[in-house]
């Protein structure tokens, strides 16, 4: 069976994203970008809901850095809103239970997975106990008057067990963890 991974890029005080900002906070980090490029997930399949895909797909088009790897990747996006055929290539459009859909792909996948971006599909997957490591590139930011997609609203509690750490240009930091979804707080 394959693994999952949750990828999300956040500034400091935890949002996905920030009004009149960048892809990646405008940081040109070029140790970030390279390990982007060099990594071995990077022809992993990628799951993603519709808000990202439109993003994404505007994103790579437009040549934003460390996007155009995406353009062969495999793409399975979830989505009730968006209409075949999706125009970006190596798109699927998934309009199954997520969760039921993705317990199958990890079982029949030759690789690993991974998402991008689309919080509520990756809470979705956490729920259900298909996820099997989280990632978080933390950018040196505080957006609290222009952030968006706060990232962990409406999640459950969660333990993780760091088991990865790095920093990318002396500044961007990039924890991977094994996430235990929780009944509740510990010794509660």
């Amino acid at each position: 069976m394959q693994t999952l991974t949750i990828d999300f890029i956040i500034s400091l005080d935890g949002y996905g994203a920030a009004e009149g900002w960048p892809g990646f906070w405008g940081v040109e980090a070029p140790e970030y970008l390279r390990w982007l490029d060099e990594s071995p997930e990077k022809d992993s399949p990628v799951l993603m809901g519709a808000t990202t895909y439109r993003l994404m797909s505007q994103l790579t088009a437009g040549g934003e850095p460390g996007t155009d790897v995406l353009n062969g990747v495999q793409k399975y996006v979830f989505s009730s809103s968006l209409e075949d055929p999706l125009t970006w290539a190596n798109s699927t459009l998934v309009r199954d239970d997520a969760a039921t859909y993705v317990r199958r792909l990890k079982e029949e996948s030759d690789r690993p997975l991974r998402t991008l971006g689309s919080v509520a599909l990756c809470r979705s997957l956490l729920v259900a106990g298909l996820v099997d490591r989280y990632r978080v590139g933390i950018f040196p930011f505080i957006t609290g008057a222009t952030g968006q997609d706060r990232i962990f609203d409406g999640y459950p509690d969660v333990a993780l067990e760091l088991v990865e750490a790095r920093t990318f240009d002396q500044r961007i930091q990039l924890l991977e963890y094994v996430p235990t979804v929780l009944e509740g707080p510990p010794g509660a």
